[in-house]
């Protein structure tokens, strides 16, 4: 358990900031399974009480936000076998240009679920396989595993899988992958969102791990801005650097708020962290304290809610800084990747009954 003087600079945050998007959290933490942290349980009903009182406190009120987590939270420093520093990186929400139907430059899909894929729960057939599922399809009567990307792009789920847009740009696409969700800009001027709505089953590999490993970047030194430099001068390379990451996204339509997290709530620009949730659960506030991206020690610290996951988000000191949309977050996200510790606030109900 720490003190609240013992989280560095908290007083200096803009706490409403935070509570904002902790509301946005709130309809499923009412809703919510319990959840065992440590030696405590925190159960829906927990959340009820605080939930109440963060619907009181005003986005522009500073302070009564910071008196709210104080009277409702305790802070406790995350940290594993006696190591309380991790691994925190960035991610943004990705813009592309694009059309609802296939014309002019529009040329690259972005699928939905195709329709021959299976999804098994592996846990209903024998409890030592409990919340391990595969994705597959069936040929022959066998299941088999499903397309790897490489298949995919040669046009293995054309006849298969519904298009949700077309965009202009083979590599735009390949970050959207990556990134999960984001904007199309359409040519008439409105604005689609698409969201995660499954992938492959295959595992993600890392395009600038490639490059590295091949000798084409250096170390530290392979950011999204010099893969596209890669890419731009070696074009007859791209669709087979990008087929050797074999997992494949599939997309939804989004309607509302921001990209939709892990928790099923919408992102809120750099307010919402993605966790690993086999560690934090979904929702609860923590106190980050790392390294602004590029800036050589600049600290950045502020009050985060988890609400997402990632593939490469493991373990319990890790986290996934989200920064927004556009070209300022794709510059914070691309070169961000800073050690830190967070702090994890746990509702008070239990730790000590409210006085």
């Amino acid at each position: 358990e720490a003190a609240y003087r013992d989280l560095p600079a908290w007083r200096n945050d803009q706490h409403a900031d935070a509570i904002l998007a902790f509301k946005i959290s709130c309809p499923k933490l009412i809703s919510g399974k319990a959840r065992s942290i440590s030696d405590r349980i925190i159960a829906a009903g927990d959340w009820v009480p605080i939930c109440r009182a963060a619907s009181y406190v005003t986005a522009t009120d500073h302070a009564a936000a910071k008196r709210f987590f104080e009277r409702w939270f305790v802070p406790f420093l995350v940290s594993t076998r006696g190591v309380s520093s991790g691994l925190f990186t960035g991610y943004f929400e990705a813009e592309l240009r694009g059309s609802r139907i296939r014309r002019g430059k529009f040329q690259v899909p972005l699928f939905g679920l195709p329709s021959d894929m299976v999804r098994v729960e592996l846990g209903q057939f024998d409890n030592a396989f409990r919340d391990t599922r595969i994705v597959g399809r069936v040929a022959g009567g066998k299941l088999l595993p499903y397309y790897r990307r490489s298949a995919i792009q040669d046009g293995a789920i054309e006849e298969t899988a519904p298009v949700v847009a077309w965009v202009d740009d083979e590599i735009d696409a390949f970050l959207l992958h990556v990134q999960g969700s984001g904007r199309i800009r359409l040519e008439n001027g409105g604005v689609l969102r698409v969201g995660f709505s499954g992938h492959n089953g295959h595992s993600y590999v890392s395009i600038g791990r490639i490059l590295i490993d091949a000798g084409e970047l250096s170390p530290g030194q392979a950011g999204w801005r010099e893969i596209r430099k890669w890419i731009s001068r070696n074009p007859e390379k791209a669709t087979g650097l990008l087929a050797q990451n074999p997992r494949y996204i599939f997309f939804r339509e989004i309607s509302g708020m921001g990209p939709i997290g892990a928790q099923g709530v919408p992102l809120t620009p750099r307010r919402s962290l993605a966790i690993d949730p086999k560690f934090i659960p979904f929702g609860v506030p923590l106190w980050l304290d790392t390294k602004w991206p590029g800036t050589g020690g600049r600290p950045l610290r502020r009050l985060m809610i988890a609400q997402d996951a990632g593939n490469a988000i493991k373990g319990p000191i890790r986290g996934d800084f989200f920064w927004g949309y556009g070209n300022d977050a794709l510059a914070e996200a691309g070169r961000m990747k800073s050690w830190g510790k967070y702090f994890i606030l746990l509702p008070r109900s239990t730790v000590t009954p409210i006085s």
